[in-house]
């Protein structure tokens, strides 16, 4: 007698960009409960003419209102145009897809990275990824694209490679080889909060410099190992659906029809690489005399109103920090194209756009996503959820009575949580640093080490939470590479690939800093952990 057959239930997938209208529709609601039971916070902030502390006191704006509808419907267009990821975004696919349209990006994958191993690829994505956090988040917007295409290139799995960027520039975020924009954003907070312990005390701009060289690269071997030994079994190869396996066998045979001309091609190949080299070494040139100040017509990227060279190249109106994501694609656009006349493979600028427009054609889904995603985050924060919760966790540091490195820790864990809701590294410190700092300082733990913990507690959940920006760059390449179109990625889908990445990492950066402070290993020049 022949058992019944069971019945399976067919798995239901929600697609991201509903489930980013789900999340909004939550968050308005959620406001309206929490502004109906008056749910409100106070953080202290530094008056710098007093010296003093100053309550402020964050209410839960209700969205679920006359006034909240009238923000979200007039401000749509606004909130989805300064959506920072949607121009970064635009821009740098501008670039990289001419020169992926000419060839070229395919030839310097084959010719030059096809022999180095797999794991010393993603090192040096992981470690340029760390890097990329000098210039704000620019590394989600090129190296994601660049990574993927590198890894396709290279026999591996595109989707591996778009993980390996994400994590690299998100857990990473912070640490780099020199001082940059995370400095110019919170090193006044720190001064102004070491000043209510001691008014004399400095901090130096280069005061984390020997801690993020350092963890840059110990960061970046960890996630190697993470990312080849845990996360790449687990996502496997790229299988390739019929139509492309038939592309690749028709292309396979036009590729037996070329050998004869095999050399010639290749004579062509080496002339658009020459082509490449000297317009990418004149972008270059110009670019670094551009940030030389007092010079010939020198000096245009930089804001010469500031006076400290980092301020002119990282400050809050400094055009090279505003445009890098410009002159990346602007680079990639000249050399593939100085390429492709060189070895042939575009005959005029009809080819260039069609070619590169061609790319463009599945881009649809992503807009959307991006539109409904810059929503979401806008209502979120004008709701003020994540400035609540984020000064409730300032008070109940407040209120612990621990020292040394429990206090470290429980300072590190708090500023992990409230960076899921509040991803801005210069709001969170200006919270934080009027409690944090002075706190430490009691416990004779210097205001450069607070500022360590402000970052490594901002690098451990950068990339865990949908609310940073960037996430929907993440999540766009993740289902653009996707050949299962029935199973789109959704939040929960890209967080669970991250997921080991954000355990081990979080474990490693507590050890860093613990280790850090109890060898009293230097932070920077003449500074260390201890007062």
């Amino acid at each position: 007698m022949k058992e019944p057959r069971k019945l399976k239930l067919k798995k239901f997938y929600i697609h991201p960009i509903t489930m980013f209208i789900l999340l909004l529709f939550f968050v308005v609601i959620l406001s309206g409960i929490l502004s109906l039971f008056e749910t409100q916070a106070t953080y202290n902030i530094i008056n710098k003419n007093k010296n003093e502390l100053e309550p402020v006191l964050v209410t839960v704006e209700n969205m679920f209102s006359f006034d909240g509808f009238k923000f979200m419907i007039s401000n749509a267009m606004k909130n989805f145009l300064s959506f920072g990821p949607l121009g970064t975004f635009l821009v740098s696919l501008i670039g990289l897809t001419i020169a992926e349209s000419t060839g070229f990006i395919e030839m310097l994958t084959r010719k030059h990275l096809s022999k180095v191993p797999g794991f010393i690829i993603t090192f040096l994505i992981i470690l340029v990824g760390t890097i990329s956090s000098l210039i704000n988040e620019v590394g989600y917007a090129i190296l994601i694209p660049l990574a993927a295409l590198i890894f396709f290139m290279n026999n591996r799995n595109p989707i591996l490679g778009i993980v390996t960027a994400f994590c690299g520039v998100s857990f990473g975020y912070g640490v780099s080889i020199f001082v940059g924009t995370t400095e110019i954003s919170i090193i006044e907070y720190t001064r102004q909060a070491s000043h209510l312990i001691d008014e004399t005390f400095h901090v130096s701009l280069t005061s984390n410099l020997y801690f993020i060289v350092v963890t840059s690269i110990i960061i970046s071997i960890v996630g190697t190992l993470i990312i080849e030994k845990i996360i790449a079994p687990k996502i496997g190869k790229y299988k390739k659906d019929d139509e492309s396996s038939q592309t690749e066998k028709y292309h396979s045979f036009d590729m037996e029809e070329e050998e004869q001309k095999q050399i010639e091609q290749e004579k062509y190949e080496k002339k658009g690489l020459q082509n490449a080299l000297i317009v990418g070494l004149i972008i270059l040139v110009l670019t670094i005399y551009s940030l030389i100040p007092k010079l010939p017509l020198s000096g245009m990227l930089l804001d010469m109103k500031e006076k400290a060279y980092v301020n002119q190249l990282f400050g809050e109106n400094a055009f090279f920090q505003d445009g890098f994501t410009y002159l990346v694609a602007l680079f990639f656009a000249l050399t593939g194209i100085a390429y492709g006349i060189g070895s042939k493979s575009i005959k005029n600028d009809k080819d260039i756009i069609e070619n590169a427009g061609k790319r463009f054609n599945n881009l649809g889904s992503i807009i959307i996503l991006m539109f409904v995603a810059s929503q979401f985050i806008a209502v979120f924060r004008k709701s003020n959820i994540g400035f609540v919760i984020t000064a409730w966790l300032a008070t109940a540091i407040e209120k612990i009575h621990f020292s040394g490195i429990p206090l470290i820790i429980i300072c590190l864990v708090f500023i992990a949580i409230s960076n899921l809701f509040l991803t801005s590294t210069a709001s969170k410190w200006l919270i934080f640093s009027p409690v944090v700092v002075p706190l430490l300082m009691q416990s004779n733990v210097s205001p450069q080490f607070s500022q360590i913990i402000l970052r490594v507690g901002d690098s451990m959940t950068k990339g865990y939470t949908p609310l940073l920006a960037s996430f929907v760059i993440y999540i766009g390449y993740l289902n653009m590479y996707n050949l299962n179109k029935n199973k789109p990625y959704n939040i929960r889908d890209s967080l669970k690939l991250i997921f080991p990445y954000f355990i081990i990492m979080s474990i490693t950066w507590i050890l860093i800093v613990v280790v850090w402070y109890v060898i009293g290993i230097p932070t920077g020049p003449n500074v260390i952990p201890t007062i």
